[in-house]
């Protein structure tokens, strides 16, 4: 254990990097593995990670609890693991992929709808298509932004696999197949492949819907058989008992007092409306989304949130603070330390003594101003009731993240951009103890 008594509270880089923590051996397939590859989603922990904290903090039937959801690696790892795992997410699209990869589903049920919906979205497609269209353009979600990002040809052909999906009565095995479908929409957009900022290319590949989505449908399913095979069937006939996902607000866990063993989370990043953006086009196609600006307003940290004065309970997050300046970057950090503070008090709440909360974090930079979240947090965990356990430093080769921000703006940018900085070369993994 690492004795963080003794290093200041901005130096926590000075502890060792740990590398069996950076799971540097560990391919795609191995980090994809069951559930956990079903959609690419930005900035997620890989499961071994998950994994170790767990085994290493908890026992069997003890209550883990990720408060920021994001796609459901710690609920997975926690019920395959024989424990109950609990978690909320603000962003409806997170709530939707935790939620079914972590829903058991009977394997014939699966194939034989699957079979069903393939058979009959070669005949609409290439059949009876003005009927089918028209039926689809009826339930598509009136929103410019589909038009904006989607060729017509594209959206015609998208609607009529979306339309057909939303027939299907079982309604876990229709959340199994709008995944597959969010997950094809970027190949299907003029979204620019391989950036993670929301830029248009007007000469990108045209790929076929259809064959991307019988694609990832036939994935998932091999992935989901997997799933089946290795979740105990204790668990599998009972799983509203040993899985609860919500979409909502991280300060509010649905969890009794005193009753988690262990929290195994990693918040988001000071510009969370990032991960917004990366989201927006399953949020167009099921109506999660109206207005863009509308849908950063819930993210942590956002600069639209008025607040009287606030302790932050934490001297260097006041100082990070006074260094931006009373601007919107200042409001943005000020609004995300204090949103971290309520959510880290729920986790005291939830808790049981002893319990630990395992956060995973970087560093970042922003104007010049060194944003020291890992040290800030530790700070407000001590101020509010909790001891420093251990601290984990680690580099991180294949977290999902952009690789790269501006120096001036803080903001992910392309590779070949000047002015850059490399965002997230290590983080650390924060393990504080309830007293």
């Amino acid at each position: 254990m690492n004795d963080t008594t003794l290093l200041e509270r901005t130096d926590l880089s000075t502890i060792p990097i740990d590398y069996s923590w950076s799971f540097s051996d560990k391919s795609i397939k191995d980090t994809s593995y069951i559930t956990h590859g079903y959609y690419t989603y930005p900035a997620k922990f890989i499961p071994q990670l998950a994994s170790r904290l767990i085994k290493e903090h908890s026992n069997e039937n003890d209550i883990v609890i990720d408060t920021f959801l994001g796609s459901g690696t710690t609920v997975v790892e926690a019920i395959v693991n024989n424990r109950i795992g609990i978690g909320t997410d603000i962003n409806d699209i997170a709530y939707l992929i935790a939620k079914v990869k972590t829903t058991p589903i009977k394997t014939a049920e699966l194939l034989q709808e699957f079979s069903k919906v393939e058979f009959d979205l070669q005949n609409r497609l290439n059949g009876q298509y003005d009927y089918f269209l028209k039926k689809a353009e009826t339930i598509l979600p009136r929103n410019e932004r589909i038009d904006y990002w989607f060729l017509p040809q594209q959206k015609e052909k998208l609607s009529i696999i979306f339309a057909r999906i939303l027939e299907i009565k079982n309604n876990d095995i229709k959340d199994f197949f709008l995944i597959a479908f969010a997950q094809i929409l970027k190949s299907c957009s003029i979204w620019l492949q391989k950036s993670v900022k929301p830029t248009r290319d007007q000469q990108k590949k045209i790929y076929e819907p259809l064959t991307l989505f019988i694609n990832q449908s036939k994935k998932m399913i091999k992935r989901h058989l997997e799933f089946d095979k290795i979740l105990n069937p204790k668990i599998k006939q009972n799983i509203d008992k040993f899985r609860v996902v919500k979409c909502g607000d991280s300060r509010n866990q649905p969890c009794e007092k005193n009753k988690a063993t262990l929290i195994v989370t990693s918040p988001p990043y000071v510009t969370s409306y990032e991960y917004a953006d990366l989201h927006q086009l399953p949020s167009l196609w099921f109506g999660y989304l109206s207005k863009l600006a509308e849908f950063r307003k819930k993210f942590i940290g956002s600069a639209y949130t008025d607040r009287e004065k606030i302790d932050l309970k934490s001297s260097l997050a006041e100082k990070i603070v006074l260094q931006l300046g009373e601007n919107k970057k200042g409001r943005e950090v000020k609004n995300y330390f204090a949103d971290l503070l309520e959510t880290f008090v729920e986790m005291k709440r939830v808790l049981k003594k002893g319990g630990r909360a395992c956060i995973v974090i970087g560093n970042t930079q922003f104007q010049g101003v060194n944003i020291l979240n890992a040290e800030v947090f530790q700070e407000q965990f001590e101020n509010i009731g909790f001891k420093t356990h251990d601290v984990i430093h680690r580099e991180i080769p294949s977290k999902m993240l952009p690789s790269t921000r501006d120096n001036e703006t803080g903001q992910f940018v392309k590779a070949n951009d000047k002015n850059l900085k490399l965002a997230y070369p290590t983080e650390y993994i924060l393990i504080m103890e309830k007293l």
